[in-house]
């Protein structure tokens, strides 16, 4: 095992080489940084350009221009934003916290109650919880994130604050802090999260309760289940130890895509709840054209999904010993 993970670690470098390149390259043919730079600031001197590409390594072709940025990368100097001149990585950081937040807590609420839901039918195939739940987990998969966003941010901000006769939203549906908040405050915070979670929640509760429900009744159907009960061993233990270890091998897969993506931002839902995460953090230097800003959100993006697809191998020889050989 430890011979594995040195070897897949080993070729994360060569990897992220590749790959940080390839947006690099991408993001020059896509953004001109120095026409952006322009058109945030449009009485820039000659002087104040060339500060700015010396700052960001802008000058020459575009291969030294990568190694130029990849030694400023490696050696933690970031730079600072076009807009405002902000230095990149305390607004990055805070974006990215405020994502695994949303993102985690959501994927949490949404495991739980999927994977339950999801062997809960497969335990009683063509029941009537069966097909409820299946029926459900269509339409949740089918209303897309802005939809359901916009239809709780309408509920809970006008209709139910209309027949309740109150005078503000019975939840905020948008920020994290009410303007001019200072400090951390748990319970406000958690009213802030509610809505933006509860719409990602519906989808992976969708997502997981039918992938959980058809990997386990494939495992509950096979010769070893069988032959497990005809020796005497109980449903429950048949259930525990063997069906549902084995039946989440497809949702380890499932799931380590999913939280390595989520580095990248949930970016329909914190752009609908104006949510200051990796996504709205994208869209934004995207928007501005800002590469400074661009460049370590896409490393840290492919060095997330590189990492927990790491862990979902490393996870499968923990279900499976027989992966282990």
């Amino acid at each position: 095992m430890p011979r594995f993970v040195g070897r897949r670690l080993l070729w994360t470098v060569p990897t992220l080489f590749v790959i940080t390149f390839l947006v690099f390259v991408a993001i020059r043919v896509g953004t001109d940084p120095v026409q952006s730079y322009l058109r945030i600031n449009p009485r820039a001197s000659q002087k104040k350009i060339q500060q700015y590409k010396d700052a960001n390594g802008l000058n020459g072709n575009i291969v030294s221009q990568y190694f130029t940025w990849l030694h400023n990368f490696v050696t933690f100097n970031w730079g600072k934003s076009i807009k405002g001149s902000r230095p990149v990585w305390p607004e990055l950081k805070a974006a990215m916290a405020n994502t695994l937040v949303l993102g985690l807590l959501a994927t949490a609420v949404g495991l739980i109650f999927g994977l339950a839901i999801g062997i809960l039918s497969a335990m009683r195939p063509r029941s009537a919880f069966d097909h409820g739940a299946t029926t459900a987990a269509f339409v949740g998969i089918s209303i897309p994130p802005y939809v359901s966003a916009i239809l709780l941010q309408l509920f809970f901000a006008i209709t139910l604050t209309r027949w309740l006769g109150l005078s503000h939203p019975v939840l905020p549906t948008s920020g994290v802090y009410p303007p001019g908040h200072k400090g951390f405050d748990p319970v406000l915070r958690t009213k802030y999260l509610i809505l933006p979670v509860t719409v990602v929640a519906i989808q992976v509760i969708a997502t997981y309760s039918r992938y959980m429900r058809a990997s386990l009744l494939d495992v509950l159907s096979s010769d070893y289940l069988r032959t497990a009960r005809a020796k005497g061993i109980s449903e429950r233990r048949v259930l525990v130890r063997h069906a549902v270890r084995n039946a989440m091998l497809p949702i380890v897969t499932l799931a380590a895509i999913d939280f390595g993506a989520l580095f990248g931002g949930l970016i329909i839902t914190e752009a609908i709840f104006e949510y200051p995460g990796m996504g709205r953090f994208f869209l934004t230097a995207y928007g501005n054209g800002d590469f400074p800003m661009l460049m370590p959100w896409m490393v840290i993006v492919v060095l997330a999904v590189i990492l927990f697809n790491l862990l979902a191998d490393l996870s499968y020889a923990f279900l499976d010993p027989r992966i282990r050989l």
